[in-house]
């Protein structure tokens, strides 16, 4: 599994604009990624009680702990707050996120570190095999995309007639998952096929079997 390591420097004397630093780059469900924050006390007199402290965390951001302290730094003292995050698949792709870090001290002073990430695409197409299954009534299919493109989800009886068409739009890179509610058909084995057009025109398919027991 692919791992990213972060470090960003940060002087709790002022906080630094990040509009024009560039999104880090993070790998698509990946865990284990290191994340460091410097925090520098600049000035001439010690501070206690310094927390660094993740704030209003995305759901499909995991990050451990969530708030360091340092009881005290010495005037001119670098403090290395460590954390580590994984990204959950449901991660939109992409697309510039923003982390808020907050730091405070003893004297109540507070600063604000802004780190802009990006999560990249999932590096292949793949379709997962549905859950549950055995099923009954209802299942979830899930799958991901490298690229965006038009996406096309089908499922088939064995004599391969087609039962039900659960996608026929245009999807962004990414995971996605639907539910397949299966109460009008009879017990048995269907196909559920997924096919993906990419922009220029490579078309990835794929296929798999799933077993309705009623």
């Amino acid at each position: 599994m692919t791992c990213k390591h972060v470090s960003i420097p940060f002087l709790i004397v002022f906080s630094v604009p990040l509009l024009s630093q560039p999104a880090y780059e993070i790998p698509f469900a990946s865990s284990g990624n290191l994340l460091e924050l410097t925090v520098s006390n600049s000035s001439t007199l010690a501070t206690s009680k310094v927390t660094v402290a993740a704030k209003d965390v995305p759901t499909w951001f995991t990050i451990s702990p969530t708030s360091i302290n340092f009881d005290r730094m010495a005037p001119n003292e670098d403090a290395l707050a460590s954390f580590s995050f994984s990204i959950e698949k449901s991660a939109p792709v992409n697309r510039p996120q923003t982390l808020t870090f907050v730091i405070s001290n003893s004297q109540a002073e507070q600063w604000t570190k802004e780190i802009r990430i990006t999560v990249n695409a999932p590096e292949q197409f793949e379709l997962f095999q549905n859950y549950p299954n055995p099923f009954n009534p209802s299942t979830t299919i899930a799958y991901q995309l490298a690229t965006p493109g038009r996406v096309n989800l089908r499922i088939f009886d064995m004599l391969g007639r087609e039962v039900a068409m659960l996608a026929d739009e245009e999807q962004p890179a990414g995971y996605h998952e639907t539910s397949f509610d299966a109460s009008r058909l009879s017990s048995g084995i269907y196909i559920y096929q997924l096919t993906a057009t990419e922009d220029h025109a490579n078309r990835y398919s794929f296929r798999k079997k799933m077993l309705l027991v009623k």
